[in-house]
């Protein structure tokens, strides 16, 4: 049997086997002497299944196969037509054309047609959340926490510090944890409400939380302005009809390929103008690295087939596929018409299918590391927050240590005036600090009852 593989690669069967193919990424490849891809494991399982044995050889003018003016096929179909190889496999789209004039298997890949593109110069619109954007999810959980300890600080400082605790049976500090709350969320958005700290310690952890919230508020606007004036000049192509009202954006396809033929058959006034556009600028490409070449380098977008370029988005992480898919097709195996073989081939790609060892074939060779490179580029960090976050975290203990002092000042005066020890005193001072809310509710209720 003979097989012919294209540069794409394709396939030949005779007797003995041969098989010739086209190389291309990643169906057939070159690996020393021998070749790889999905297209020679996919051979190797049908070839197992069916019990036959294959030779393989490229074909020679390097082409899939299409018809001159003249009529005559080139490429793997024509190399089948003039039985030179008994079948071809390759990234062969199966169209009526070919369909007339070979035989082609049930579809073993399912592909269409797509566009190709820089990332950084397409938008994918404006989302609710994108006040959002310029810190990462780790930032403002952050921020959050932040929030609630300085909070939590401010009232631990305002019971503590004598300077905020003067008159207790008065109702102690006017800081409880609901007023410090409100507090912190006023300085966070420059509001300041009243009343303030007056002691030391409770104004270096307000001082603290206030340059806190200046520097991170200066990088959110930083960060956000950043992002609307990158994004300004960013394209809003989601498919073919934003390509076609668009005129920045080059835009091309594979010259002589089946996309090529789509574009110019349709009666869809979009697709129309997409190809007299191509057709008038002749922003054509000879080749799928040739086409993905351009759309790396910038404002060009790349037509091709979906599954093709899938695999250009696997390889190179700059580079994005939009969603809208069009002319769905398959790609086929390749036999001379009234092959006895056709039908056994159909029959194990379909079978090859339903066992899922299509799919693996596809998870296998259309691998890619651009996933965990988006997720770790997909949320910046804003520059200088993590060291605002270490210098609140020192304010703040120092709020609280310069709080102990003066309440120790205090007890150690107290405990000369009543000739206590100065722990004893120190103790009672805590406790009636920490424990002022549950009495301040206790008296409520009691004076309640009594009324």
């Amino acid at each position: 049997m003979i097989l012919g593989l294209v540069q794409p690669c394709t396939m030949l069967l005779r007797s003995p086997p041969v098989s010739f193919e086209l190389c291309q990424d990643p169906y057939t490849m070159s690996k020393g002497s021998q070749l790889e891809g999905y297209c020679m494991d996919l051979l190797s399982e049908l070839a197992k299944k069916l019990g036959f044995k294959y030779k393989v050889h490229l074909v020679k003018d390097g082409s899939y196969g299409r018809m001159d003016e003249s009529g005559h096929w080139n490429g793997m179909i024509g190399e089948v037509l003039r039985g030179e190889a008994d079948l071809a496999i390759a990234p062969l789209t199966l169209t009526a054309a070919r369909e007339r004039v070979v035989g082609m298997t049930k579809p073993y890949m399912q592909t269409g047609i797509s566009i190709l593109l820089r990332r950084d110069i397409v938008s994918d619109g404006s989302a609710c959340f994108d006040f959002l954007r310029p810190f990462s999810a780790e930032t403002w959980f952050g921020v959050l926490v932040a929030y609630l300890i300085t909070a939590v600080s401010i009232c631990l400082v305002a019971r503590l510090s004598p300077g905020e605790w003067s008159q207790p049976e008065a109702g102690g500090s006017p800081f409880t944890l609901s007023h410090s709350l409100w507090y912190a969320a006023g300085a966070l958005s420059l509001q300041g409400p009243g009343p303030h700290p007056k002691a030391l310690s409770g104004r270096v952890v307000s001082c603290t939380w206030w340059f806190f919230a200046v520097i991170l508020l200066a990088c959110y606007f930083s960060n956000l302005s950043s992002k609307q004036d990158s994004e300004s000049t960013h394209l809003m192509i989601k498919g073919f009809e934003d390509l076609a009202n668009q005129n920045v954006v080059e835009y091309g396809t594979l010259a002589g390929s089946s996309t090529l033929a789509f574009f110019k058959n349709s009666n869809n006034p979009v697709y129309r103008r997409i190809y007299e556009h191509m057709e008038r600028m002749k922003s054509y490409v000879s080749s799928m690295d040739e086409g993905v070449q351009r759309a790396r380098e910038g404002s060009f977008a790349f037509i091709g087939e979906s599954v093709s370029l899938d695999l250009a988005v696997a390889r190179h992480c700059e580079l994005v596929r939009v969603h809208e898919v069009i002319g769905m097709r398959g790609y086929s195996i390749v036999s001379p018409l009234g092959s006895p073989m056709l039908k056994n081939l159909s029959v194990a790609v379909l079978q090859l299918s339903e066992a899922g060892e299509l799919a693996y074939l596809r998870s296998k060779w259309w691998s890619s590391s651009c996933v965990a490179q988006l997720t770790r580029t997909s949320a910046p960090h804003a520059p200088g927050v993590k060291g605002v976050f270490l210098l609140l975290a020192g304010g703040l203990l120092l709020g609280l240590l310069l709080a102990l002092l003066e309440l120790s000042s205090q007890s150690r005066h107290m405990a000369q005036e009543q000739k206590r020890s100065c722990c004893s005193v120190l103790t009672q001072e805590l406790s009636q600090r920490l424990r002022m809310s549950n009495t301040k509710r206790e008296q409520e209720t009691s004076d309640k009852n009594k009324a």
